[in-house]
């Protein structure tokens, strides 16, 4: 009995997908399907892309969910991926949903409105005033109708620039002055946690009416 279960598991092991294998598969003009364990396998595009698939069953289901394009995503961790999807199932979870639900949780994490609050939070735990707090608050909420629900990266000077027209256009000059600068304190707060790269309320330094 051992020795049958030795030779079936090197069987296994020679059917399962190595670097070589992988780096060195070539297209065809259908797709074709390399297995590799657990469901995971290999998808070979006719275009010559690969692209990794898991294979798996959830309530009754055949289902596939995709993994990434090789060799971005290289073998063993396509392999890291099977695993994680794997727990996912033993705990009777989706993978399929679960993605989704992480996407949507980290594109609202990303918004202007999220790293705002983010920042108010560490300002209150730095023991601001309340009354600095409120101010605030107050003043971001002239952004939030514009702005707030855009990924905080994407936001451009123009779009900045247009709801502080609308607080010059009341007449309130000090405030549009100051809401560019709590919208900076955003956007720097925003590249210092790796969801921006740079601040576009550094570009209307002198578009406001002074």
């Amino acid at each position: 009995g051992i020795s049958v279960g030795i030779e079936r598991a090197r069987q296994d092991d020679t059917n399962m997908l190595n670097d070589t294998r992988v780096r060195n598969a070539k297209r065809a003009n259908r797709p074709i399907k390399l297995s590799d364990s657990g469901g995971l396998h290999l998808l070979i595009q006719p275009n010559g892309s690969k692209l990794w698939r898991l294979a798996y069953r959830f309530g009754g289901k055949q289902k596939t969910l995709a993994i990434g394009v090789y060799p971005t995503v290289t073998l063993k961790h396509a392999r890291e991926k099977r695993d994680e999807a794997k727990r996912l199932l033993a705990d009777n979870i989706d993978p399929s949903t679960h993605r989704r639900l992480e996407k949507l949780t980290a594109a609202s994490g990303n918004t202007f409105r999220a790293v705002a609050e983010e920042v108010l939070v560490k300002l209150e735990r730095e023991g601001r005033a309340d009354v600095t707090l409120a101010k605030k608050r107050w003043l971001l909420d002239f952004a939030y109708p514009a702005i707030g629900e855009r990924p905080v990266a994407e936001i451009t000077a123009p779009e900045v620039l247009a709801v502080l027209r609308k607080v010059e256009a009341r007449g309130q000059y000090e405030t549009a002055r100051r809401l560019r600068s709590t919208c900076g304190m955003v956007f720097r707060y925003a590249i210092a946690t790796g969801r921006a790269e740079r601040d576009p309320s550094i570009d209307l330094r002198g578009a406001l009416t002074a």
